[in-house]
């Protein structure tokens, strides 16, 4: 019921990703039953593999997310939570209230063993393909222990989920000395430098798109805020590509003819190519998806969250973080 086209969009991508993997898995809605069901009765539904969770209650966008947890507590993402602590699920995709999305995670199905805090990741297009950045809102003070927890989870992620080959992991700071940046950054780089990940040293804002590393460590306040930055290239170029046009015919002719050129070169720009932000270091699978997800996201954030299960990507995160010897609470 999350999300500003909720249930359409949600109904719609969760068909069509059932449809595109030959119902490989199923989909089981939670939410309030009748909304969701005359959804499904504007679709062809035979031979597809859903379920639905009824959850009378919805947690708005406008809601404290831990207050409306205690409050509400049949709504659709408590609910869905509680249905994976069960093991009715496997995973959870929402495209709801991202706070109280990350809190139920958090005090539904805890804390992974060895993570000292859970993480939300988020991919940055680059030059040479995906980067993933970590954290990318859900911790605004990090203690170094924390970034190098990030780091790991954000190379486990990638190795299996993004299909990366020992993937480059960088930590965020403003030189790429490895004595710039502030104390926490600092031991960052001493810890990182001394553990196995592939790890190649502070990067730069600027090197994140040039995809100088392919994992990108910082706390949440930065992170949140590279995000949202690059969230705005996108509709920036269209507004400029809309402006050119309008300024004689002879542009909007030209413009009209290189469309699809520039809808191909902007779509690894496009949140929805994607799919969600995962949040890394719960007992569980948790993929947020953006409030304005289209059926397209919904889909791309489902197929996701369904390779995270299938390459069971908890186990190999636990065993790194204990061969790190973590611990750390």
């Amino acid at each position: 019921m999350g999300g500003d086209f909720a249930p359409q969009n949600v109904v719609e991508g969760s068909l069509d990703a059932l449809r595109s993997t030959s119902n490989r898995f199923q989909i089981v809605f939670v939410g309030q039953e009748d909304r969701i069901r005359a959804e499904l009765d504007r679709h062809d539904t035979r031979g597809l593999a859903f379920d639905v969770i009824h959850a009378s209650e919805i947690i708005g966008m406008e809601d404290s997310p831990t207050a409306a947890l205690k409050v509400k507590r049949d709504s659709s993402i408590g609910v869905g939570m509680t249905a994976q602590r069960e093991g009715k699920v496997d995973a959870v995709v929402s495209a709801g209230n991202t706070g109280a999305v990350m809190s139920a995670a958090t005090l539904i199905l805890g804390r992974l063993e060895g993570a000292g805090r859970p993480t939300i990741g988020a991919f940055m297009p680059t030059e040479k393909g995906v980067c993933l950045l970590l954290d990318a809102g859900a911790n605004v003070d990090c203690r170094a222990q924390h970034l190098l927890e990030f780091a790991i989870m954000g190379s486990i992620y990638a190795s299996y989920v993004m299909k990366l080959e020992r993937p480059k992991v960088g930590l965020l700071s403003v030189g790429e000395e490895s004595a710039k940046g502030n104390e926490v950054t600092q031991e960052a780089n001493e810890l990182l430098a001394a553990s196995e990940l592939n790890f190649i040293g502070n990067v730069e804002g600027r090197d994140i798109l040039k995809g100088k590393a392919q994992v990108v460590v910082c706390d949440g306040f930065v992170g949140n805020i590279v995000l949202k930055f690059a969230e705005s290239v996108l509709d920036l170029l269209r507004a400029k590509f809309r402006e050119y046009a309008a300024k004689d015919i002879l542009r909007k002719i030209w413009t009209g003819l290189m469309y699809r050129t520039l809808k191909r070169v902007l779509r690894d720009l496009d949140y929805q190519e994607h799919g969600g932000l995962p949040l890394l270091g719960v007992n569980g699978i948790t993929i947020i998806g953006h409030g304005g997800s289209t059926a397209k996201a919904i889909k791309n954030m489902i197929l996701e969250a369904e390779a995270f299960a299938r390459m069971d990507v908890n186990s190999h995160i636990k065993q790194a973080l204990a061969a790190h010897s973590m611990g750390f609470r």
